[in-house]
């Protein structure tokens, strides 16, 4: 009877590897800064691995019914559902002010508090929290209010979204580079391109990895 009452149950959620879980999160993030679902080669190159082991990931995470696509598709991948967390795969990363996804605002320096981020996230460099202040990047998923994980790095490849001092003034926007030009991008047909001069006081911050929306839209 009591093989029986099991068997009638909610069958047991497949447990996620560490790869399995970070291969969910960074494609569940592609899809909230794109509005689509990444290729197996955009997929693998942000998960630093081939095309191919991205693929086998995906395959993985479809049979433990995570993900679904459609066969012979192109970027038809969609998260179906979500791992539940348990509390040693959160981390804490500090919340140290607002950044502007509009005209561009100081960023503040003090340490305001802190949010709970997955490690597959923040587990790669060091991290920090910026609350978005505008409205320049909601064709990237980012909307006012919203708080953007940075891993902290000096540099970037082009199409990524990044936080960058500019003249003494943060904003995030994404970074555009043909040959000698450099421009930050908005999200938003509003407002133009910001053209980096070459006397302009420029630097990355960070790359944006992550976006937490503040759950009132």
């Amino acid at each position: 009877m009591a093989a029986e009452r099991r068997s009638r149950g909610r069958p047991p959620v497949p447990d996620l590897t560490e790869p399995q879980r970070k291969a969910l999160q960074t494609l569940r993030d592609f899809i909230a800064q794109r509005k689509f679902p990444p290729t197996m080669s955009e997929l693998g190159e942000r998960l630093g691995v081939t095309a191919a082991s991205a693929h086998q990931l995906v395959g993985q995470l479809e049979q433990k019914g995570y993900v679904t696509r459609e066969p012979r598709k192109a970027r038809s991948l969609s998260v179906v559902r979500e791992p539940e967390h348990r509390p040693e795969q959160l981390v804490s990363v500090p919340l140290v002010g607002t950044v502007a996804a509009g005209p561009a605002l100081l960023a503040e320096d003090n340490h305001i508090g802190d949010v709970l981020v997955d490690r597959s996230i923040a587990g790669r460099g060091r991290c920090f929290a910026l609350r978005i202040n505008g409205d320049s990047m909601t064709g990237a998923g980012m909307r006012n209010g919203d708080v953007v994980i940075v891993r902290q790095q000096p540099v970037a490849e082009s199409g990524e979204i990044v936080v960058a001092l500019l003249d003494g003034e943060a904003t995030t926007k994404r970074l555009w580079i043909q040959g000698d030009r450099i421009e930050l991008r908005a999200e938003n047909r509003r407002y133009k391109p910001i053209e980096i001069a070459a006397d302009a006081e420029f630097r990355i911050v960070g790359k944006v990895v992550a976006i937490r929306s503040d759950g009132t839209k």
